[in-house]
Formats: C-alpha cells, sequence, structure tokens
C-alpha cells in the first residue's frame, strides 16, 4: 500500500510565517514598555492569543503527520497478510478445480458402466467367468505287469559256470585297458598369467637394456610374454611385462626377487595383475 507524501515528508512550509508574527509580537512587546494604553494592552492580548493559537495548531498538525507514518507502517504489514490471504485463496480455487475434474471423470465412467449394462440385458456382470477353468481330466490306469513266473526257469541246460568264467575275464580286460588310458591321459598344469611393472632409478636408464636383463632370467616353467613402456611422471617411464608360469615351478617371490637383483637398472617390481590361467 502507498503511502501518501505527507506522511513521507515532515516539513513546515508555513513556519517563516510564524517566526515573523512571533518576533513582531516581542518587538511590539519592547517597545511599548509598562507604560501602554489600555487598548495596545488589549491588542498584545489578542496577539498572544493567535499565537497561541498557531502553536496549538503546529501541534495538532505534528501529531496528524506521526498519525499517518503510523498508519502507513502498520498497513505495510497487512499488505503482507492480504497476500498471504490471496495465495490460500488462490491454493483453495486449485483445490476445487481438481475435485470438479475428478467429479467429471467419474460421472464419465457411471455414464460408459450404464451403456455397457444396457448392451448386456437379463446377464449379471459378476456372474460372468472370465476364464473358467478346465476340469481336471482322470488320469488313466496303468496296466499292471503280469508277473513273469517263466523267469526262473531254466527250460534248457546252459553251462552257468562257463559264462561266469568268461564274463570275469572279458571285465578284466576292460577294466586293464580302461587304466592304461587313464594312465596316458595329461595332467592339468595349474598355471598363472602376471603382469609386473618394472620401475627404474632414473629417466636415465636405459629401458632396452633392463628389458634384455629381465628376460634373462630363464628357469623351468617360465615363459616371458610382451611388454611396452608405460610414463610414470617427469618423464620417467616404467617397464610392463607379462609372463606365463606353473604354479607347482615358479612362485611369484622368486621371480620378484630375481628381477630385483638387478641392482644396475632395477628399483622396485610391483604385480600389475595376477589372473589364473
Amino acid at each position: 500500500m502507498a503511502t501518501t507524501p505527507l506522511a513521507q515528508e515532515k516539513v513546515w512550509f508555513e513556519k517563516p510565517m510564524y517566526d515573523k508574527a512571533e518576533c513582531l509580537h516581542f518587538e511590539r512587546l519592547a517597545k511599548g514598555g509598562p507604560q501602554l494604553s489600555s487598548p495596545n494592552v488589549s491588542a498584545r492580548g489578542s496577539l498572544a492569543n493567535e499565537v497561541a493559537k498557531i502553536r496549538q495548531h503546529i501541534k495538532q498538525s505534528l501529531q496528524c503527520v506521526d498519525t499517518i507514518d503510523t498508519f502507513s507502517r502498520t498497513s505495510g504489514s497487512g499488505s503482507e497478510y492480504g497476500s498471504r490471504i490471496v495465495a490460500l485463496e488462490k491454493e483453495n480455487q486449485e483445490y476445487k478445480n481438481i475435485v470438479a475434474e475428478l467429479k467429471n471423470i467419474t460421472r464419465q465412467l457411471e455414464e460408459r458402466v450404464k451403456i455397457l449394462e444396457e448392451r448386456l440385458p437379463g446377464i449379471d456382470p459378476m456372474r460372468i467367468a472370465i476364464c473358467p477353468a478346465k476340469p481336471p481330466s482322470p488320469t488313466p490306469a496303468k496296466p499292471t505287469a503280469k508277473a513273469d513266473d517263466d523267469d526262473d526257469v531254466d527250460l534248457f541246460g546252459s553251462d552257468s559256470e562257463g559264462e561266469d568264467e568268461e564274463a570275469a575275464k572279458v571285465r578284466e580286460e576292460r577294466l586293464a585297458a580302461y587304466a592304461a588310458k587313464k594312465s596316458k591321459k595329461p595332467a592339468l598344469i595349474a598355471k598363472s598369467n602376471i603382469i609386473l611393472d618394472v620401475k627404474p632409478w632414473d629417466d636415465e636408464t636405459d629401458m632396452k637394456v633392463m628389458e634384455t636383463e629381465v628376460r634373462k632370467i630363464e628357469t623351468e616353467g617360465l615363459l616371458w610374454g610382451a611388454a611396452k613402456l608405460v610414463p610414470l611422471a617427469y618423464g620417467i617411464q616404467k617397464l610392463q611385462i607379462s609372463s606365463v608360469v606353473e604354479d607347482e615351478k615358479v612362485s611369484v617371490d622368486w621371480l620378484t626377487e630375481q628381477i630385483e637383483a638387478i641392482e644396475d637398472y632395477v628399483q622396485s617390481v610391483d604385480i600389475a595383475a595376477f589372473n589364473k590361467i
């Protein structure tokens, strides 16, 4: 709410006029002295009354200005409450619109249900079987196997002892052949693929010579693979080399110790990757 100009500016535009009147009054009092006649006394009294009235009027005007200023400040806080009330009314109206929309949707659904019921006269929708289950089909009875009483009867006089000896001989031959075949099958060898990071002392180390020295390490069950140079920092590179070792013949600790023994070129050795084959 905008404040009035009178509340913003506390200026007394008529003050010079009142000051002049007051000055004139006191000048007359000083000039007249105690020997003034009664008309002068009455004039001084009327002028004093006028000055008193003017002062009272000024005082009332200032009080009115203070009242207007206070009202303007109070009305400013009231505008804040008014904005809140407007926001609540807007929110209430939105809720009313949502409820009206839901009622409209419900009415449309009721109309559609009513149309469907009219298209199906004499049928209760609650009793319609959507997917009736099929009755379980009776499982046919399995025919009972007749006991063969003639299996235990040896109609022909066969020589069972000779057949038992031949069957035992065949079984022994088959077992011997299976054992020989199994002994020829090679046993599985556990192997591991190890990628090593070999770090030099400084950037002046000859990396090709260092790789050659590392590959000179040979033993049974050790196979060196590809190698490459990987940058570290400040121009220093490390040698990353892969190897395949047999777990029973070569240990990782032994391999790292052998590489670290090349003290002229190798500073340290780290395991970058370790995978079973």
